[in-house]
């Protein structure tokens, strides 16, 4: 029961990431390239998400990364994100 207990807690938190990442995929004219990559484990020790996203576009650079764990202590977690944008013309 814990476990499935530390599946809905992590989906939940990771569903609007998932959803809001999905955006990033429209289409733009120019210069596009995106890199993403994630990771879902549950066990017996717990469960937890992780997930790395960067992106370069005509409008400027970003990446982020983000890692989420739930245990029988609590529930862990971190976010990194950084970004520069620029002017064309």
């Amino acid at each position: 029961m814990r476990t499935l207990q530390r599946v809905l807690a992590v989906s939940a938190l990771a569903a609007p990431l998932v959803l809001g990442c999905a955006g990033l995929a429209s289409a733009q004219e120019g210069l596009d390239a995106n890199y993403g990559q994630g990771m879902f484990v549950t066990n017996e020790n717990g469960a937890g998400v992780a997930g790395t996203q960067s992106s370069v576009s005509s409008d400027g650079v970003s990446h982020s990364d983000f890692w989420i764990w739930s245990d029988d202590t609590g529930t862990s977690d971190a976010f990194t994100g950084s970004g520069a944008t620029w002017q064309n013309g």
